[in-house]
């Protein structure tokens, strides 16, 4: 059953007229499905996320109803469409549905959003019927049967709905799953697109850097200042090299630690200039993550070199797991070809020298030997 995609999928379309409506909390049956999942049960997984989109949909429609009745009421019509008297007269008169629904509807969204308007709070029921964690999990059972079409359609529903998460901050979470599938599926040019709006939305430094490089003129203070610091630390690199450029400069934006990384390394192995930006700021991300958590334990802790800190990494679980994550090794290989490409070798070298001496990582410290021995371009590679 674990892994008989087409009967989940047979399950996803026909659950609804299968199975009776369930009493269960849409909630908890969200985190029921959470824990089948976890535990390989996906057709039990999907079940349950099924019934956490309907009882949620049956529950916000329940209210819309109810909240209706209440409105098309003779005595409730004459109050007109303030909401706030709409809603004195519903705990007045004791509708106690309608005030029910209008105390769930508040709760979701800010009461002063509706503008006073009894109509604009009606229409809210019907934007709280959307259950985008759900859908976005549905969207992950599709992901792991390896049915990649179906889940980008989940995870693009579940991101058009993100207006409701509970947590805001997952869109971005939602959007990284959509770039992931579309590089398996060799989609780049949309892979691009979502990673580099996760970059506009998250990281405001970068972002107006590139407004600063696009405009004439006086420009303001926040796109000067993001420009002079994006320089800087090129600069600073290039003349005084990787060690001076680390003791410089921290930058702890995790959420778009990822799409630099896979926008860097994607543009490295096209031989695209444009790698060595996106590499040197997954760089700065990476380290100033692994210095901030080896400080947390040693509040002394000075940055020297970067040998220095692999020392501290390979005594740190942790850390360990951390530079596997985010393919830290791996980042440092290509960001040294893309400052070798970009006819920066000197802190290229430095880069490989620093791999070269560290067995761990592998593969990169082995074409890091290589390339200490005999310098050159990597192959340019064509995306389809």
């Amino acid at each position: 059953m674990k892994n008989n995609k087409w009967l989940i999928i047979f399950l996803f379309i026909f659950t609804s007229n299968l199975f009776a409506q369930q009493q269960t909390p849409w909630w908890l049956s969200l985190e029921q499905g959470k824990q089948k999942f976890r535990a390989g049960d996906y057709s039990g997984a999907l079940l349950s996320f099924e019934d956490a989109r309907r009882n949620r949909r049956s529950m916000y429609e329940k209210m819309e109803r109810d909240f209706i009745t209440f409105l098309s009421r003779s005595d409730v019509r004459r109050i007109g469409d303030s909401l706030e008297r709409v809603e004195w007269y519903s705990y007045e008169q004791r509708y106690t549905l309608a005030s029910a629904a209008l105390e769930e509807l508040f709760y979701r969204i800010p009461k002063r959003s509706f503008n006073n308007s009894a109509t604009a709070a009606l229409a809210g029921f019907s934007r709280l019927k959307d259950y985008p964690e759900a859908e976005y999990w549905i969207g992950e059972i599709f992901r792991i049967e390896g049915e990649l079409s179906l889940a980008l359609s989940q995870y693009r529903r579940a991101y058009s709905m993100r207006g409701n998460l509970e947590d805001p901050g997952f869109s971005t979470t939602i959007l990284y799953k959509i770039a992931n599938v579309q590089r398996t599926r060799q989609e780049y040019v949309d892979m691009e697109n979502v990673l580099l709006s996760i970059i506009a939305d998250k990281d405001t430094l970068w972002t107006n850097a590139m407004l600063a490089e696009n405009t004439t003129g006086r420009m303001p203070h926040d796109q000067a200042s993001a420009a002079f610091a994006r320089n800087a630390m090129a600069k600073t690199l290039t003349d005084y090299g990787i060690n001076r450029f680390m003791v410089m400069y921290r930058y702890n934006n995790s959420s778009v630690e990822p799409a630099h990384r896979i926008l860097g390394l994607h543009y490295a192995v096209q031989g695209r200039a444009a790698a060595e930006q996106h590499l040197m700021f997954a760089f700065l991300i990476q380290n100033t993550i692994i210095i901030e958590e080896v400080r947390r334990r040693q509040f002394d802790f000075l940055y020297t070199d970067l040998s220095a800190l692999a020392r501290e990494i390979n005594n740190s679980q942790l850390l360990l797991s951390y530079v596997d994550e985010v393919e830290y090794y791996k980042t440092v290989y290509y960001f040294g070809i893309s400052l070798f490409r970009n006819g920066k070798t000197a802190a290229a070298r430095t880069l490989w020298n620093f791999l070269a001496s560290q067995p761990q990582a592998g593969e990169w410290h082995n074409r890091s030997v290589s390339q200490l021995r005999n310098p050159r371009l990597e192959p340019i590679v064509i995306m389809p």
